[in-house]
């Protein structure tokens, strides 16, 4: 039996409440038609005996306490899923925005996703290359894993993910991987983004060719909230689905996650829950941790689910709740700096506080090359060298310097303007990179490399 609930008791941002209401579930969907004719949905977000409070998914305007009927349709938040997912252009409520019309599903998909049994998990292995010699030499983003970049207002992140979604190609088959995989795709999910920023993605993916592999979710700043919210997850379950159902490697990438913490701080303020650090929800550790930890790779499937969320981190304050958060689920970050950017370097990635706490088990003989652990050792301790010297000259100046400290600020230039700054449009590949960390290393006294053994020395030093 269907029933319609006609009228609100109570109407609050977003929220409209309903009293009497029996047989609901939490998180079920709901349609809700005002008697002009509009039509809205959304979905049950709070219950307290027979008073359900729904969220209304295209906001509230033009609702009043007794012009619309809302009726319970008996199932949570679902995301219609099919192979040609890839290539097509989605609102972030997964519905199709690109005047192509709808898709034809195969399944749908409860866009909260299944919690991954952690026994059939497997250690991610391999690497996602990137193009950028400071991730793939430095900081290495391994298949199945899940990677942030922490980066400031106004700083060049856009641009980063951009080139990572035209660059991002995975290895051929290697030992340790599962075989069969499809392919290799991108979802590309933007929440609470400028007209101007979310043309921008969609025409650079356009111009160089990549369109066909990626699937897009935009939410754009002056879209709900709440749409907001569920952008993320409905990115995700496409994700899932192509991973998992179809054995491809799926590169996701969330900008800006910052942006989806506040709508949810917004939205549990609306609720009038008690609020966290900063004004944030208590929950926002558990709510991250359920969008964080659905990447990874599965037993018996050929596919892998890679995340690359982007956080911008307000007044450059990596203790922020947000990135703070981030960094106790994700396993490392990518920090860009803000000196390096005003300088003019592109990207402006600061290699000593980035990492990658999988890289050691997905880079060497077999998946790079041998040397690159050793290669990645060395130029970590060299940066931190130059970082001392740089801090000696600020004091004494660089004239005072001993011969060796000076040979150290050089390198650290070198660094910088070579490794460090490549082009937008330049791709360079794991060889590349590897090739260009020994030149800069072979400008230092061989006694001077201490991170890597005589035989690689032998081989590789001033090559």
């Amino acid at each position: 039996m269907i029933i319609d609930y006609i009228g609100v008791t109570e109407i609050n941002g977003s929220l409209i409440t309903l009293d009497g209401v029996r047989g609901a579930a939490f998180e079920e969907t709901v349609d809700i038609r005002l008697s002009g004719g509009g039509f809205r949905s959304g979905r049950i977000v709070a219950m307290e005996g027979e008073r359900a409070v729904i969220q209304v998914f295209e906001g509230t305007r033009g609702i009043s306490l007794d012009n619309i009927r809302t009726r319970l349709m008996g199932r949570p938040v679902e995301m219609p899923l099919s192979p040609e997912l890839p290539g097509r252009i989605f609102t972030g409520a997964g519905r199709p925005a690109d005047g192509l019309g709808e898709i034809f599903p195969v399944v749908r998909r409860d866009i909260n996703g299944a919690a991954i049994n952690p026994v059939a998990r497997i250690y991610p292995r391999n690497y996602i290359e990137t193009g950028i010699s400071t991730i793939d030499g430095m900081a290495t983003l391994i298949r199945g894993q899940k990677l942030p970049i922490f980066s400031g207002s106004g700083m060049r992140h856009n641009e980063l993910a951009a080139q990572i979604v035209r660059q991002a190609k995975i290895a051929d088959q290697s030992a340790g991987e599962p075989e069969g995989g499809a392919g290799f795709g991108i979802v590309f999910a933007a929440m609470g983004v400028k007209n101007d920023v979310a043309d921008y993605f969609r025409r650079s993916f356009e111009d160089s060719g990549v369109l066909g592999r990626v699937t897009m979710f935009l939410n754009l700043s002056n879209d709900s909230i709440i749409e907001r919210i569920l952008t993320p997850r409905c990115a995700l379950t496409a994700a899932e689905y192509l991973a998992f159902d179809l054995g491809m490697h799926i590169l996701v990438i969330l900008t800006d996650m910052t942006s989806y913490a506040e709508a949810c701080r917004e939205f549990s303020s609306s609720k009038g829950e008690i609020p966290g650090r900063k004004g944030y929800p208590g929950y926002l550790y558990s709510d991250l941790a359920s969008i964080y930890e659905r990447a990874g790779m599965i037993r018996g499937s050929a596919g892998s689910v890679t995340q690359l969320p982007i956080l911008t981190m307000p007044n450059d304050d990596i203790t922020h709740p947000v990135p703070d958060l981030t960094g106790y689920i994700t396993e490392g970050q990518i920090v860009l700096d803000r000196g390096l950017d005003s300088s003019g370097v592109y990207p402006p990635v600061a290699v000593l506080p980035s990492l990658s706490r999988l890289m050691k088990d997905g880079i060497g003989e077999g998946y790079t090359r041998a040397d690159h652990a050793a290669v990645a050792n060395q130029l970590f301790a060299c940066c931190a060298r130059v970082q001392e010297a740089r801090a000696l000259a600020s004091v004494i100046g660089e004239e005072e310097l001993a011969p060796a400290d000076k040979r150290l600020l050089a390198f650290g230039r070198l660094f910088d303007q070579q490794f460090v700054a490549q082009r937008e449009d330049e791709n360079r590949t794991i060889e590349q990179t590897l090739d260009l960390a020994w030149k800069l290393l072979s400008t230092l006294p061989r006694e001077e490399l201490d991170r890597v053994d005589e035989e690689t020395l032998k081989r590789y030093y001033n090559a």
